[in-house]
Order: C-alpha cells, then structure tokens, then sequence
C-alpha cells in the first residue's frame, strides 16, 4: 500500500534541484571525467549489446523522431515522441519543457526488416502502412495486434552513459 505519510516533508511534485538539467551547467555530485564529444548534460539514448553501446542524442532524434541504428549486427529503430515533462528543469515537476519518451525496437519482423517514419503521434512502417504505438504495438493496419521486439535502453544525461561505457559510439 502506498501512503504520503512517509515521515518527512517533501512536496513530490516539486523538484529539489531546478535547472539541472541546464546543458550549458557541469553535472554536480559527479567527479568523474566527462567524455569531451558530448555536453556533459546532453541528453541521450543509451543501447548496450554485446558489449558494443551507442548513444543517440534526444536532441537530434526530436528532430527527426526516428532514427535506425545498427548495433552488434542487429538493425534497430528508435522512437522519438513528444509529450513527457523534465522533472528536473524548473521548480515544479510538471513544468518542466517537454524532453519527450523514447521507445526502441529490433525492427526485423517475420524475417523482414522494416523501416519506419513519424506521422503525428504514430510511427508507420513504409512497406505495408501499419501503424505503431511508442509502445511497438501495431494499432493499425496489416500488422495490427503484432508487436515489436522491444530493446532495453536507458533516457539518461551523457556524462552518466559516457562514464559507465566509454567505448560507445554516437549516432549519427
């Protein structure tokens, strides 16, 4: 059961360290060394596999919404969709500006690899128009019902993924 009486008197909706987030400010309560390619607050992607990691950057995949990526021989598609607050920008969670929510997928299906592009808040893949939830769910089309293999990722700043895997690669 959950409970708001937790013993201490935290206001959850508010966030303890406004402007975080800043890209242009050094990450504190961090000592390590921040890889020099990126920001060290530049948001990312992170996608580990078989030892290899790549990280996109969300500020690019915003643009684009979609990007594929090939990572230890396997092709994957990687989601972009607006819509989810920062929590660590300003003093109240739910102003935070819009960072968006990320979804990434194998994009082989049935032995065919599928490509995809953005159309409003869906993603349609251009071989038989099926439309795609941020979930990889097929809502849509001649897919519908059928489901993309997610792949584990993590929406985190640079200097923490460049820090725990400093082989990666940045896409694009």
């Amino acid at each position: 059961m959950l409970s708001r009486d937790t013993g201490h008197s935290r206001d959850y909706g508010r966030n303890p360290y406004p402007g975080y987030d800043d890209v242009d400010t050094s990450p504190f309560l961090f000592e390590g060394e921040v890889d020099g390619r990126l920001a060290a607050k530049e948001r990312v992607v992170g996608i580990e596999s078989d030892g290899e990691a790549v990280a996109v950057r969300t500020s690019l995949l915003a643009k684009k919404r979609v990007l594929g990526v090939e990572l230890s021989g396997e092709a994957l598609t990687v989601w972009w969709k607006p819509g989810t607050a920062s929590a660590l920008e300003g003093a109240s969670v739910a102003a935070g500006r819009d960072v968006g929510a990320t979804g990434v997928f194998r994009s082989v299906l049935d032995g065919k690899k599928l490509t995809f592009h953005a159309d409003g808040d869906r993603f349609v893949d251009d071989a038989t128009g099926t439309r795609w939830d941020i979930f990889g769910r097929a809502t849509s089309g001649p897919l519908e019902g059928r489901r993309l293999e997610p792949v584990t990722h993590v929406d985190t700043f640079w200097f923490a993924w460049g820090s725990y895997l400093p082989h990666t690669s940045l896409e694009p």
